[in-house]
């Protein structure tokens, strides 16, 4: 099923921004295509293994405390993504006194419940706002380190959206991980052009054989004019071509979904994801 491996809601409808208005776009899906199956790409060469210690930091969030607001503006993080296209079977909750996020002993966690109406509310924070003020930046390496939640029906994921989204949304799927599939997360990259047409790669890191979800583990991209390359615990998995539509700022969001479907019913309430840190490295 070939949208197993992407944001199953955003595939059928996203919400636009054109000319400054909202806009609901129904894309003409094309197939996903899967990694490239040349060796050269799924086997790492010298230039794809990860030295951080020769970048310089540009974004270091530390969840020592949490700077957020609903929309901004004049925060580091709003709790809705800029273009108000919320997704999945949760509602993305404000920060306030149903707030999904807690720092607790250094470290966020996003909370998964339902309300006291019986309806399932969550959390997810993106470095800009509706006006694009905040953090992006165009090429480098985005890490976050976290431990994530386990069951079904949970669906938690780490990614990079272009800022220019008025001909083309560029999309980078660091990790998506479905707790129904628990032996490892999907990474995906996507353009969604305005017109209707759909380029998709995606890989299948079956990390979980071995490793734990619910550990600490590193999930990263690094993003140059050429690769975007996928890294676990800071070892190489793949890597894919960069198009044009990526070779621009990108910014960062990060939340703790639910799947829209019958497993959400079964999904522990409530489910913690717990994020030591979020940061970015240039790469000059």
């Amino acid at each position: 099923m070939p949208f197993a491996t992407g944001k199953p809601p955003r595939l059928t409808r996203r919400r636009a921004l054109v000319g400054g208005a909202a806009v609901l776009s129904v894309p003409l899906v094309t197939a996903i295509a899967p990694a490239s199956s040349r060796a050269e790409d799924q086997f790492p060469t010298p230039a794809d293994m990860l030295n951080v210690g020769t970048m310089q930091v540009s974004f270091d969030e530390d969840f020592s405390t949490l700077d957020v607001s609903a929309w901004g503006p004049g925060t580091r993080w709003i709790a809705h993504t800029p273009w108000a296209g919320d997704f999945g079977g949760a509602r993305f909750a404000n920060p306030g006194e149903r707030s999904p996020f807690r720092i607790v002993d250094g470290k966020l966690r996003i909370e998964a419940k339902r309300d006291p109406e019986g309806d399932w509310q969550s959390g997810l924070l993106a470095s800009v706002d509706p006006d694009g003020n905040g953090f992006s930046q165009q090429y480098g390496y985005f890490e976050m380190r976290a431990q994530l939640p386990e069951g079904p029906g949970v669906w938690p994921a780490f990614w990079l959206i272009g800022k220019d989204r008025s001909k083309a949304t560029a999309e980078i799927d660091i990790f998506e991980f479905y707790g129904d599939k628990p032996d490892g997360y999907s990474s995906v990259v996507h353009v969604w052009h305005r017109d209707g047409r759909h380029y998709s790669r995606f890989h299948r890191n079956a990390v979980f054989v071995e490793a734990m979800p619910g550990a600490f583990h590193t999930y990263g991209v690094k993003v140059d004019p050429d690769w975007i390359r996928f890294y676990f615990d800071r070892e190489f998995l793949w890597k894919t071509e960069t198009q044009p539509e990526h070779r621009q700022p990108l910014y960062i969001l990060l939340n703790l979904a639910l799947v829209d479907g019958p497993t959400k019913s079964a999904t522990p309430d409530p489910s913690h994801m717990i994020v030591d840190y979020v940061r970015a490295y240039r790469l000059d």
